[in-house]
């Protein structure tokens, strides 16, 4: 197997740790040298080949497994911190991550058998959900498979990541950047420091420093918006005003490069925002002509526009679109744009 790593320079690498039967096809892993040995920002899906993959990738970068002081998790999900008690129990460095989405991945291994297939089964029928597409959670549900909750064994992390704080990473200014949206405790980080490129003219006129940005801002994709899902708290939430407030944040911040952690390394961030922006106020609107006829969030999002034909969508990516769709809804509510009709029952919307 050959690891892709590329040297970023300054004491930066990325390493492509693979993600199993995915079509992003690998998670972008960071490895920043600091005066108390290498860090790394995510660690990718927790499954032999990327465990592989990840160790022959620190040692195509110089280092020992053994060398790494700590793990910087942008986000709870699988492919970022899947790997993260692994590459703990090999090597003692710490994990740290934002609050919010720690109190995710401990409600996550406290939860009890089922808990997590009840509360989905309920979100989608409320929802709208069609029988058909009810029954399978339902037959789970009944033989016990909602046992094997997904995330149940994820690391519980040592250490917080504060919005703003300068991290305590000898010889480096690492500063954290609260940007929730996909995920409530998605962290971008902002290694201050000028860019490698900096003596060429005009390089600085751009900003400074690097941003490791997870998947708050990625070069062509548009990350996925939608419900903060929590069976014991019923605060109604705003992921998308939540992301698109963090979008101006980096926008402003305006760092000289972007490091993702799908597909390549990129400059303009202004730039990518400001298309991030503008594809979710035209999403909006698109959703305001549609919902003059009302509609479920069900029959939202099978009428909404995806990379391709719902009939084509996967039965588990259906579950995420209709949750894109009811992040949508929430921010046409809070806008005064849309109301729920009264007494409906799944839940409706309308146009005011």
């Amino acid at each position: 197997m050959t690891t892709q790593v590329i040297d970023h320079r300054g004491g930066v690498w990325s390493i492509a740790v693979p993600i199993p039967d995915n079509p992003l096809g690998h998670t972008l892993v960071h490895l920043l040298e600091t005066d108390r040995g290498p860090v790394l920002i995510d660690t990718g899906w927790d499954d032999p080949d990327s465990w592989d993959a990840l160790v022959a990738g620190v040692a195509a970068c110089g280092f020992a497994l053994t060398d790494l002081h700590g793990v910087l998790i942008t986000h709870h999900h699988p492919d970022h911190h899947g790997l993260s008690a692994k590459v703990r129990q090999a090597s003692g460095a710490w994990i740290a991550m934002h609050a919010a989405d720690t109190a995710v991945v401990r409600r996550t291994r406290e939860a009890e058998p089922g808990e997590w297939l009840d509360f989905l089964i309920a979100k989608l029928a409320g929802a709208g959900a069609p029988d058909d597409h009810l029954a399978p959670l339902r037959e789970a549900r009944g033989n016990g498979r909602g046992r094997r909750l997904p995330g149940r064994q994820a690391a519980l992390p040592d250490r917080g990541i504060a919005p703003g704080e300068l991290l305590d990473l000898p010889g480096r200014r690492v500063r954290a950047i609260w940007t929730p949206g996909h995920t409530p405790g998605h962290v971008c980080l902002h290694l201050e420091e000028g860019h490698p490129g900096e003596d060429h003219p005009g390089e600085r006129a751009r900003g400074f420093g690097r941003l490791f940005s997870g998947d708050h801002l990625l070069p062509g994709i548009t990350p996925h918006i939608g419900l903060y899902g929590d069976p014991d708290d019923s605060t109604v939430t705003d992921p998308l005003g939540d992301y698109l407030a963090s979008l101006e944040r980096v926008g402003r911040l305006a760092p000289a490069e972007v490091l993702p952690a799908h597909q390549h390394a990129f400059t303009d961030a202004e730039g990518r925002v400001r298309e991030l922006i503008a594809h979710h106020e035209e999403r909006l609107s698109g959703l305001r002509t549609l919902l003059r006829e009302p509609l479920t969030p069900w029959q939202l999002a099978v009428a909404m526009e995806w990379n391709r034909p719902w009939e084509q969508i996967p039965y588990g990516s259906r579950n995420i679109a209709v949750s894109e769709a009811e992040a949508h809804l929430r921010r046409l509510v809070k806008q005064g744009d849309v109301e729920r009709v009264p007494g409906s029952g799944p839940a409706t919307y309308r146009a005011v």
